[in-house]
């Protein structure tokens, strides 16, 4: 959500309890301004919060001209020092799926690999580097890990000009009832992986100004006893 609409959009989105103290509300707002100022962000969004045994990391993306241009991530300890984030890279992608359980709540934390994955351990140490992960580390692979399989979008929201920079849409009201219950009504927010491989006849049918992402018409749920939850078109209810 946006720094500016946070007072009222926090209590929207809490639930069961769970939502950020009014202490913590009003540290938000007053230090993600000066995060957009100092980092020369154009926007700055609040991402959410990941609850460690010790503490927790609240997260907040600085977003420039282009929404669709990697974003700069940072976290924080206590909602007012913020600390910038490095990019996620696939190495770091494929340490954090060894790691399970909590997070420690210290960035300092390391993370044993040897006693985790004596494999991965092994190819660390034959490159010359120690068999640990920071918890910084698997932080950052877990929020890029969560933005590609969540990061959903409306389509119609965002549109793409023709020199390939993505802003929002300013005439997008919101999708009608019907559109809602589809779900070729919805983006991830991410770079496209199935789109290039859509045939000419596919992509006839495709606005580029608005259809230049992954839908999530054809994505399968991982894991075994996975639900899928699709919605009847005719009826309105939902069946799985």
């Amino acid at each position: 959500m946006e720094a500016q609409s946070l007072p009222a959009a926090l209590p929207l989105v809490a639930g069961g309890g769970v939502g950020l103290s009014p202490e913590r509300r009003a540290a938000l707002g007053a230090s993600l301004p000066l995060v957009q100022r100092d980092y020369r962000f154009e926007r700055v969004w609040f991402w959410g919060c990941i609850q460690g045994v010790r503490g927790a990391y609240y997260i907040a993306e600085g977003l420039g001209p282009d929404r669709a241009a990697p974003r700069s991530r940072l976290y924080s300890l206590n909602c007012l020092d913020w600390s910038l984030l490095t990019p996620a890279t696939k190495e770091m992608l494929a340490l954090a799926e060894q790691v399970k359980g909590r997070f420690q709540g210290d960035p300092s934390f390391e993370y044993n690999l040897s006693e985790i994955d004596a494999e991965a351990a092994a190819r660390l140490m034959e490159s010359g580097k120690e068999p640990v992960m920071k918890e910084e580390a698997r932080l950052v692979a877990t929020i890029e890990q969560i933005d590609r399989a969540v990061g959903i979008v409306p389509r119609g929201a965002f549109v793409k000009t023709p020199l390939g920079s993505v802003h929002e849409n300013r005439h997008f009201e919101g999708l009608s009832l019907v559109e809602a219950k589809k779900l070729s009504s919805y983006f991830h927010f991410t770079k496209p992986v199935n789109l290039k491989n859509k045939t000419l006849l596919e992509k006839a049918d495709l606005d580029p100004s608005i259809d230049f992402l992954d839908s999530l018409e054809h994505d399968i749920p991982r894991g075994k006893g996975s639900k899928i939850n699709r919605c009847n078109e005719r009826e309105g209810n939902m069946e799985v």
